[in-house]
Parts: C-alpha cells; sequence; structure tokens
C-alpha cells in the first residue's frame, strides 16, 4: 500500500528543515511597535515546545526593561544574556545549542554578521530581529546585510500613529542626532511613509 503525497498548490511541499540537516538564518525586521520582538519570542517557545536546546542574546545597551530578558513592548519576555560586543555571542555559546534567538540586531556591530554565518555555518538555526530603518528612514546597514544573507525574511508593519496606516518608519519624537539612541514611546512612534518628517 503506497503512502499519499501531500500536494499543495501542485508542488509537494519540502521536507521540514531540522538541525540536523544544516542551519539558517531568519530576520524578522520592521520599524518600532510593530511586533519583532514579540515574533522572535513566538519562534523560540515554539523551538522550546519542540525540545530543543535555546539560547538568546541582546545587546547590553537595551536596559529599557529588562537586563536579563528581552522583553516586547507589551511586556512578553524570555530569558536571555546581555552581551556588549557581538563575539562575545561565540564565548557564550553552548557547544549543544540547537536555536539561537538575537534580538534589537541594530545594536551590535559589523561583527555581528560574521557572528551568525559562523552559528549557521555549524549547523544552528539563528533567528535575529531588528530595526531595518533608523530614525531618518535609512537603512541599518548591519540589518540590510543580514537580510541578503537570511534564507527566511519577515518584514512586520507597525501601526502610523497619526493616520492609521501601515507603518514602516520609526519617527523619533525626543533626543540628539546619533543613529543608535535606545528609547520606547517616550522617543518613538510609528509612522507611514507620508507622515514620516525627517
Amino acid at each position: 500500500m503506497s503512502k499519499r503525497k501531500t500536494v499543495v498548490n501542485g508542488h509537494r511541499p519540502a521536507a521540514p528543515m531540522s538541525w540536523s540537516h544544516g542551519g539558517w538564518m531568519e530576520i524578522v525586521v520592521g520599524s518600532m511597535f510593530s511586533g519583532k520582538t514579540q515574533e522572535l519570542i513566538r519562534r523560540l517557545r515554539l523551538a522550546q515546545i519542540a525540545r530543543q536546546k535555546v539560547q538568546v542574546f541582546n545587546s547590553a545597551l537595551d536596559v529599557r526593561y529588562a537586563k536579563d530578558h528581552i522583553v516586547s513592548h507589551d511586556l512578553v519576555k524570555t530569558p536571555s544574556i546581555a552581551v556588549a560586543k557581538a563575539k562575545d555571542i561565540l564565548t557564550r555559546i553552548d557547544s549543544d545549542t540547537q536555536v539561537v534567538g538575537i534580538d534589537e540586531v541594530q545594536f551590535f556591530d559589523a561583527e555581528i554578521i560574521g557572528v551568525c554565518e559562523k552559528l549557521a555555518g555549524e549547523g544552528r538555526r539563528v533567528i535575529v530581529a531588528g530595526l531595518d530603518q533608523d530614525f531618518r528612514g535609512e537603512p541599518f546597514e548591519t540589518t540590510a546585510r543580514l537580510m541578503a544573507l537570511s534564507e527566511f525574511v519577515t518584514k512586520n508593519l507597525a501601526i502610523c500613529m497619526l493616520c492609521g496606516n501601515p507603518a514602516n518608519r520609526s519617527q523619533r519624537l525626543s533626543g540628539g542626532r546619533k543613529v543608535v539612541e535606545v528609547g520606547a514611546a517616550d522617543k518613538y512612534e510609528a509612522r507611514c511613509r507620508r507622515c514620516f518628517k525627517r
């Protein structure tokens, strides 16, 4: 008796990927308040339900909500390790870790690209989340390069705080001219293309 094979839209879906088939990179990007961290946490929790060894990292710069957790704006959280530099991740990774989560990737130095590539090359699933544009509407170079190198790219949209349309920009409301300036609703709001002001 032959086994039936599922066909979707005329194509057989590929076999589900697993750690034994090699590593890959996933990136979740978008503006402030678009649910990037929440999506990262969701994927990490599913990996934990599947009994995969997970380690989570974030930048030591990001202390908005907690030093030892990544926390979404609606206060969903998961434990994490804060590191000062991208290369520090490699010294903190356990040999049996299968899934690596990295939040706020735009806060890291350019070495984060090589770190992610190395981890994926070792057969791990690497999931990163971060802003794709800065407060000027310019791409973050590290995020853009990771998007190009990743197997899976997810772009989240927020809701424009002025008109309610889909928003893909982060409007800085207060603060200086530094490209990287940590903040939440006190300093930023989501804006659409039309409502965004440089």
